[in-house]
């Protein structure tokens, strides 16, 4: 009964990430409290990544609701240094909402690689406050704690989570994929400006910088792919994108065909 209710739910999470992405896609500025706003017509570059964290993991980080932060470490795994998406797996994330439910942060993406000596893991992890309360990043492996934080009420209104994707036109203008038409792949897919398919403005076989944005912050998560067909291969294993929401890479994975 138990397991039957979890893959409902899990659907229910696919199904409304996909009425979102196919209803409404918003561009908003990363690490910011302002409102998303529409896009233009010449889609403005996504704003930078936030700042990497430069305090001592021992340290509290203090920061509000919808902000976000770059957690950088350097992890011991002994013999055999593993990917980011083995090594993500071993960073526990701790939540303590002030309200006591639900989770106080989200990891947007991972990236990184071994250190020079072949040693140790370098590794980034893009953080997004979601809600007031506590939270911790916690190394499996050893106890150690990569990251605390304390997250502060904002004043500003929160703005729902909904799957914006963008794409690079590769002569330096991003355009908004428009899902309204639920498509099958983003290839039969439609770009806002200029209504124009997907296919046309993506030559087969060529790579293009799509962003992805799905976060309480409006931050982007940036991935190289090509185009193979009527489907897309990413260039690279990394980023590791939205480990903490699934259903979202679910829906990104059905879209690009991964």
């Amino acid at each position: 009964m138990i397991n039957r209710t979890r893959k409902k739910n899990s659907r229910n999470r696919v199904w409304l990430l996909q009425t979102m992405f196919a209803t409404l896609l918003l561009v908003s500025g990363c690490g910011t409290n302002e409102p998303p706003r529409q896009q233009s017509r010449t889609a403005a570059a996504p704003a930078p990544p936030a700042p990497e964290q430069t305090t001592p993991a021992s340290e509290l980080v203090t920061m509000d609701v919808a902000k976000a932060v770059m957690v950088t470490v350097e992890l011991d795994f002994g013999p055999r240094v593993p990917t980011i998406a083995e090594a993500i797996t071993q960073v526990e994330r701790r939540y303590q909402p002030d309200d006591g439910q639900g989770r106080t942060f989200a990891v947007l993406d991972a990236y990184g690689e071994p250190t020079p000596d072949g040693k140790k893991l370098h590794m980034s992890m893009h953080v997004s406050s979601e809600k007031p309360g506590g939270g911790q990043l916690i190394f499996k492996r050893t106890g150690e704690v990569l990251w605390r934080g304390k997250i502060n009420p904002t004043s500003q209104p929160i703005q729902p989570k909904n799957l914006t994707v963008l794409l690079d036109n590769g002569r330096g203008t991003t355009l908004t994929v428009d899902g309204s038409g639920n498509p099958n792949s983003i290839i039969d897919a439609r770009v806002k400006p200029g209504d124009l398919p997907v296919r046309d403005v993506w030559p087969d076989g060529e790579q293009r910088e799509l962003t992805f944005i799905y976060s309480a912050c409006g931050c982007p998560v940036h991935v190289l792919a090509k185009r193979v067909g009527d489907r897309t291969v990413r260039v690279k294993d990394t980023p590791v994108i939205f480990p903490d929401d699934p259903a979202a890479v679910a829906v990104i994975s059905k879209l690009m065909r991964w």
